[in-house]
């Protein structure tokens, strides 16, 4: 359904594969205006509105920080599929790539700063998270000539305890659950620098190996 004649494609008439994987030439003219690009957009779109909500009247009422994570939840979500749907419909854009982890750092930048600006969450903490996101994303430009640092276990689970401990954070809660929160965000802030220093030390490996590699193809040539 691309209108692309099957002669166009090389000849073969071959349909294309169940599940969405049209080919180079579908990928090369994905949309802009794709879901996927569409549900990170909402995300970007997401931020402003969000900060809105959660610091209506003061910051303190709790039916606008029932809003807040509504809004912080519809985020997260859609963190969850846009990913997964670009890889898998071949809706890969320039824009995506850059856009995704933009929209990723945004909303949770947004709701770390904003909760502690509140006073509900150390400054520390949000220093701590936004530090490792922010030098993480920085590292994988440092090494992506050499190689891509696939995203871990240890980096998904992280990413869920943040979620899972922000969003609780933005919630008014009080007795037994306001002290589960502080727990889950411990265990968010462990993950945060564990897995970090994973990437740190999988960045210096896969440098090193790319440099290798490198000076022995240049050597190859020389001779």
């Amino acid at each position: 359904m691309t209108g692309v004649p099957a002669s166009a494609a090389g000849g073969s008439g071959a349909k294309p594969v169940r599940g969405g994987k049209l080919g180079t030439a579908a990928v090369n003219q994905a949309s802009l205006w794709n879901i996927a690009n569409l549900l990170t957009m909402l995300r970007l779109v997401l931020v402003p509105g969000f900060v809105l909500l959660l610091l209506h009247n003061g910051g303190y009422d709790p039916a606008w920080r029932s809003f807040a994570w509504a809004a912080f939840a519809i985020a997260m979500i859609t963190d969850l599929f846009d990913g997964h749907l670009a890889r898998t419909y071949n809706l890969v854009t320039d824009f995506g790539k850059i856009a995704d982890p933009i929209a990723d750092k945004a909303i949770m930048g947004a709701a770390l700063v904003c909760l502690s600006y509140l006073g509900d969450l150390p400054w520390w903490v949000t220093g701590v998270i936004l530090f490792r996101e922010i030098g993480i994303t920085l590292m994988r430009f440092w090494v992506i000539r050499h190689a891509v640092i696939p995203a871990s276990r240890g980096g998904k689970m992280k990413t869920l305890a943040q979620g899972t401990a922000v969003g609780m954070y933005v919630l008014a809660l009080t007795g037994p659950l306001a002290t589960l929160r502080f727990w889950v965000m411990a265990v968010a802030v462990v993950l945060t620098v564990v897995t970090g220093l994973d990437y740190v030390r999988q960045a210096v490996v896969l440098r090193r190996r790319g440099l290798a590699a490198e000076r022995a193809a240049a050597a190859e040539v020389e001779r």
